[in-house]
């Protein structure tokens, strides 16, 4: 049978006559059930040795085509939805995006399992089935307003597995339910996606807006991912829940494990754990404790588990090294704290430097410590991060492990990325150089061949303008919004956090303003477009959403400047707007303060679809600087070195209060914000206390690059002009993004850490 008529059968089973007179909800149930069953019939990868990937998030994103680009469907079935008067993108649009990440490390989560999938290696992921993720967003008055995210539909990718596993708490055990998610390889066999869902959840706790009740655990604990932790309540349910995800995660481990016949001592033979970030911590011991309970010594638990574990560290701030109070952990999960305490005291016995404890003086248990203590690998996710890592922030672990220390740059799938997200780009590469990229991402380098071929570089800037019209026609029918596709598109979409400085970037959209209403308008017209979410608690990044916002509106009812200069927030950014946005970009905003983005994987996106970036010398845009030279990537901004003496010197080395007063320009800047005409639009709470931060805190700096910053973005728009150059530069950085494909990662990380 062909996939046509698989499909044609599977859409009758909806209800429907044929394919053609089918209702496109019938036609994405019919196709939701074919891929289905395809997926469960696929061979799974099978290995002695097995990796566990636990991960508070995976962004998953929407899996309909990228499930089908894997099990080589994609072409059979546009061409059948075409003859059947029906194209693949407006069924697509009746898939909703699953909910279970929020930014760049879950998204990377989910680009290392298709890629360990593809690759042919044994690995699973393992979470928690968040019912309404980490929020929807939604702009009303100007500002940021928060919603349950309600994804889970009747139909859905989730497979209950009829698995379950109890947890316990001091108020009782807790019963968790296992469903499955299927990972699908690049023409390769299937993964899975271990989700564990609490059986007594209850959705109608949640009664206004996102409030909950936080002290309920029987009924809160898959609710929200990354619950708001403003209240002990918050901080608390935060421990429960990543107890739950451990202890479910744990167990399924074991259980895997002595199904197939091995040994519980055995563990580490036969599995690898990978700790993504803190927030899986407690695996370690609730492994040990596990262990203990089957009558394995503490001694042999603690040697079994630090040969298993393995640590990603996917941060320099020093907030995000999660640190749990002592008493929180006897409140929360008092079977675990004497066995903390007896990994402190071994840490402490050998080591007498504070700074080394997993128990510190205050009581606080450093989980970012026992990790690198009781793991086996501590790794980071880019050249510079992983160098201020072992020099800086962890460099008394790194004196004493310094084997146990390496680096791993982060890298993004090409299947969603490329070949889904822009079929044009991919199939003009695939016809210059064929189609090896696909599963060698090197051969991209094939294209530097091309870089004085003038008809390619005009079939390369026709790509561009295709795809700056479709986002173009996407705005408008989503949001409403008309923009000018022959303006630059300079875009900046990332987790909104005040070291990712979309502030400075705000501080440009004035400068500009005040440049063209005194006559100098650009060349050609300007569109700055975000997309970002903003934690519920996190006062200041949204007021920076709010003063954007304001901004948006405030130009937009100016006839002098709005045809030269137009700012546009996408509502409820996700891996959707995601995948429209990045193909349709010319600029690439990079901008984080030096020495605080560990990586960032939106700048590999970005480069690998052309666009050019915009960016400090931080996380992977040092990498990419040096693969694609100078002259093809905009740099500005002091040296991560720099600033990190500027931070080691305190204020007295950097004070805005100084510099905000002696520098008339940036006063300009920054006054507007607190403008009577803005003051008109917005709130003065929250435009007001902005302008108080930025003016004397200012903690990542905005103040200290945004005049660089304006003269190199304004010397890229320049050089956007000379078509035939700016195509070269767009050549080179897809050529060179082979490096950043997440293939490559899971590679080296099979190679030095897991050995599948």
């Amino acid at each position: 049978m062909t996939v046509k008529e698989e499909l044609e059968q599977k859409v009758r089973e909806q209800g429907a006559q044929s394919l053609s007179a089918a209702e496109d909800s019938a036609v994405y149930h019919g196709l939701l059930a074919l891929v289905k069953e395809k997926l469960e019939n696929a061979p799974r990868i099978q290995g002695d040795r097995k990796l566990y990937y636990i991960s508070a998030e995976f962004l998953i994103g929407k899996l309909l085509s990228n499930n089908l680009i894997n099990l080589g469907m994609y072409e059979e079935v546009k061409e059948a939805l075409r003859e059947a008067g029906k194209t693949l993108s407006q069924i697509e649009e009746l898939e909703p995006e699953p909910s279970l990440g929020n930014g760049g490390l879950g998204r990377l989560a989910a680009c290392y399992l298709d890629s360990a999938a593809t690759l042919g290696l044994p690995a699973d992921g393992v979470g928690l089935l968040y019912h309404f993720g980490l929020f929807r967003q939604s702009f009303r008055d100007r500002k940021q307003w928060e919603t349950p995210d309600r994804w889970i539909t009747k139909q859905n990718w989730l497979r209950r597995t009829g698995e379950s596993f109890t947890v316990p708490f001091p108020s009782g055990e807790l019963r968790a339910v296992l469903y499955d998610l299927d990972v699908s390889g690049y023409e390769n066999g299937t993964n899975r996606l271990r989700l564990f869902d609490l059986e007594t959840v209850n959705e109608e706790l949640v009664k206004d807006g996102i409030n909950f009740d936080k002290r309920d655990i029987a009924h809160n604990l898959t609710l929200f991912l990354y619950p708001d932790d403003g209240d002990r309540a918050g901080r608390l349910l935060r421990v429960y829940q990543q107890y739950f995800m451990v202890s479910c995660g744990a167990q399924l481990i074991l259980k895997e494990l002595s199904g197939k016949g091995y040994a519980l001592r055995d563990l580490h033979k036969h599995a690898a754990i990978q700790i993504n970030d803190t927030h899986p911590s407690m695996v370690i011991p609730e492994l040990i404790r596990l262990l203990q309970k089957d009558g394995i010594s503490m001694d042999e638990a603690i040697s079994i588990v630090s040969q298993t574990c393995a640590y990603t560290n996917h941060t320099i701030l020093a907030e995000a090294l999660e640190k749990w109070p002592l008493d929180y952990l006897e409140e929360a999960v008092p079977q675990l704290v004497p066995i903390i305490r007896e990994l402190d005291r071994r840490v402490k016995e050998k080591y007498k430097d504070p700074s080394l404890s997993i128990i510190d003086e205050n009581g606080l248990v450093h989980m970012a410590r026992m990790d690198i203590h009781y793991g086996f690998s501590v790794n980071g996710v880019a050249a510079l991060h992983t160098e201020i890592l072992k020099n800086a922030e962890l460099k008394e672990f790194a004196a004493i492990y310094p084997e146990k220390f390496n680096n791993k740059t982060n890298g993004v799938t090409f299947r969603r990325w490329l070949m889904h997200c822009d079929p044009e780009l991919s199939g003009l590469i695939t016809e210059l150089i064929g189609s090896g990229w696909k599963k060698d991402a090197k051969e991209l380098q094939k294209l530097l061949e091309y870089r004085e071929d003038e008809a390619v570089l005009s079939r390369l800037l026709e790509v561009k303008r295709r795809k700056k019209e479709q986002l173009k026609t996407y705005l408008q029918e989503k949001s409403g919004i008309e923009i000018n596709s022959e303006s630059i598109f300079d875009i900046q979409i990332k987790r909104l956090h005040e070291y990712k400085r979309q502030q400075m970037n705000a501080l440009y959209i004035i400068w500009k303003y005040k440049q063209i209403k005194a006559g100098h308008r650009p060349k050609r017209p300007i569109t700055l477009l975000f997309g970002a979410k903003a934690a519920p608690a996190y006062i200041i990044a949204k007021d920076i959403i709010h003063l954007i916002l304001c901004l948006r509106d405030f130009i937009e009812k100016d006839p002098e400047v709005s045809p030269w200069l137009k700012v546009v927030m996408v509502e409820n950014y996700n891996i959707t707007w995601a995948e429209h946005l990045i193909p349709a970009c010319d600029v690439s905003e990079q901008i984080s303060l030096a020495s605080k983005e560990a990586s960032g994987t939106g700048n590999m996106k970005f480069m690998l679809n052309g666009a050019v970036t915009l960016g400090t010398m931080d996380g992977a845009n040092v990498e990419i600087c040096e693969l694609v030279g100078k002259e093809n990537i905009a740099i500005f901004g002091c040296s991560s070195d720099e600033i990190i003496h500027l931070y080691e010197e305190g204020p007295d080395r950097y004070t805005p209060a100084a510099l905000y007063p002696a520098d008339p320009e940036l006063a300009e800047l920054l006054d507007f914000i607190i403008s009577p005409e803005l003051m008109r639009l917005g709130d003065p709470e929250n435009l007001g206390r902005l302008y108080k931060d930025m003016t004397r805190k200012d903690w990542f700096m905005a103040l200290l690059d945004v005049k660089e910053y304006i003269e190199v973005k304004e010397r890229l728009f320049e050089a956007y002009e000379d078509r035939m150059s700016w195509a070269k530069k767009m050549l080179t950085n897809i050529a060179k993004a082979g490096f950043f494909s997440s293939d490559r990662a899971i590679a080296q990380y099979n190679a030095d850490i897991w050995h599948l």
